[in-house]
């Protein structure tokens, strides 16, 4: 790509935005195109008292950088709750999760890498957004196409111990 036509600014409100689930988006500030596949960044917005499915990256290291709100996290067997500022490391091959564990919106940064996450992303959210009730059997094989696994054991547990919603 020539450098007239590189994009060298991408304003606050630019980026694709879908929607990933029960209170989690995302909006595309980075994709592997623009960083030779070296890492991706996204935003995700957080809803009040959403719970991210719990999850390990086989592929991808992701660190976090919450913009505003609270974050709780979970890395392990460790729980940590984040403010505006606060960097969070998850590297691949430990489980993961976040959420918001207060009534007003939050909003992470996240770096990841390599790239290639954000198409794992962009697809789950297109698989939400379709008409009608998204294909559940496709819904189910997608995270395993891009060495993502379950921590489900986790979820009901921090959904009722924070009052969150659990995600789908």
């Amino acid at each position: 790509m020539a450098v007239a036509q590189q994009r060298f600014v991408i304003g606050p409100q630019e980026g694709d935005r879908l929607d990933l689930g029960p209170g989690l988006g995302i909006v595309f500030k980075l994709e592997a195109d623009q960083t030779g596949g070296a890492f991706s960044v996204v935003e995700h917005p957080v809803q009040p008292r959403a719970l991210v499915w719990p999850h390990v990256h086989e592929q991808n290291d992701e660190f976090s950088y919450v913009l505003e709100g609270e974050i709780g996290v979970r890395i392990g067997e460790q729980e940590f709750t984040a403010g505006p500022g606060t960097y969070v490391r998850k590297p691949r091959g430990i489980p993961h999760t976040f959420w918001n564990p207060t009534d007003r919106p939050a909003r992470l940064l996240e770096i990841i890498s390599p790239a290639g996450l954000e198409v794992f992303f962009r697809e789950l959210g297109e698989m939400l957004a379709g008409p009608g009730q998204p294909d559940f059997a496709a819904l189910a094989a997608l995270p395993e196409r891009y060495g993502i696994r379950g921590q489900e054991e986790w979820s009901p547990e921090l959904a009722q111990r924070y009052g969150l919603t659990p995600p789908m």
